[in-house]
């Protein structure tokens, strides 16, 4: 066995390979070890994953959907009192109203002295660079055409062979692309409700596919908590996908063709 990215043998590696990393609530969709070798597998982690978890608009997202680490964490974010003292909101992981939170001194005697204070709790914050976002998108693509073939060793055989796939490969393995495009828009509200087949209120954390357009171009979709994200295998033009979206009503793929029976009910949508 070779390993996905670096094309060396993997078959000692024993580390499995999370295609979305748990600190973003994947439990699921894993890849087998030796697909990703360990050193692969730990650089991804630090000088990938590691920058687009910690870069602030998803650490807001994780925060406000209680999504917790790996370590059984939420992150925490910064916050304001009133009128200028920071302030930091932890919250915990097995309630939705549970917080605690950390100030300096200076901030709890304000507190103390005006009987109170109004915390300003931020929504948003920015999002990750255009390379921190290309590059775990790149990974996660590759990864994510893995699984559909992890149980053909010839397939995935192919897929380390396959040069026409070294481009994305690599942009993940080094960044050498400064300028990959991914096309980003919001499909459904971060707290939108789903009716599942046992009839409860559901959230859906992430779901992706493959998709194959008329022009032979191959694309990831992927969407976390609504916010969908498209990237095309073969290199970096995205314009395929937004002449797809144009000709198809601007759908999701997500919802469309096999997938158009999804979950069916929305709440408030």
């Amino acid at each position: 066995m070779r390993c996905l990215f670096c094309k060396k043998d993997s078959s000692a590696s024993i580390s499995v390979e999370h295609i979305i990393p748990e600190s973003l609530g994947n439990l699921s969709y894993i890849l087998p070890p030796g697909v990703v070798c360990d050193r692969c597998n730990n650089y991804f982690s630090q000088q990938v994953e590691k920058p687009f978890l910690n870069s602030p608009a998803i650490v807001h997202l994780r925060f406000h959907q209680n999504i917790v680490s790996k370590r059984g964490k939420v992150p925490p974010v910064l916050a304001i009192l009133a009128p200028n003292f920071p302030a930091a909101i932890c919250r915990h992981p097995k309630s939705y109203s549970a917080f605690s939170l950390q100030i300096e001194p200076e901030g709890f005697k304000h507190i103390l002295d005006s009987d109170g204070g109004e915390l300003v709790l931020p929504f948003g914050g920015q999002a990750p660079s255009p390379v921190i976002l290309s590059r775990f998108l790149a990974k996660v693509a590759l990864e994510a055409m893995a699984h559909r073939l992890a149980a053909y060793p010839e397939g995935l055989e192919y897929l380390v062979d396959e040069t026409q796939l070294d481009p994305i490969r690599n942009h993940a393995r080094r960044g050498e692309i400064t300028t990959w495009p991914v096309h980003v828009r919001r499909i459904y509200s971060a707290d939108q409700k789903w009716i599942d087949e046992q009839g409860a209120a559901v959230q859906i954390v992430h779901e992706f596919d493959i998709l194959c357009t008329p022009w032979n171009e191959w694309f990831l979709v992927i969407t976390f908590f609504g916010l969908e994200l498209a990237m095309n295998y073969g290199g970096p033009e995205i314009e395929g996908y937004e002449r797809w979206l144009s000709e198809n009503n601007n759908v999701s793929p997500l919802y469309w063709g096999k997938n158009a029976q999804g979950f069916p009910t929305r709440i408030g949508f």
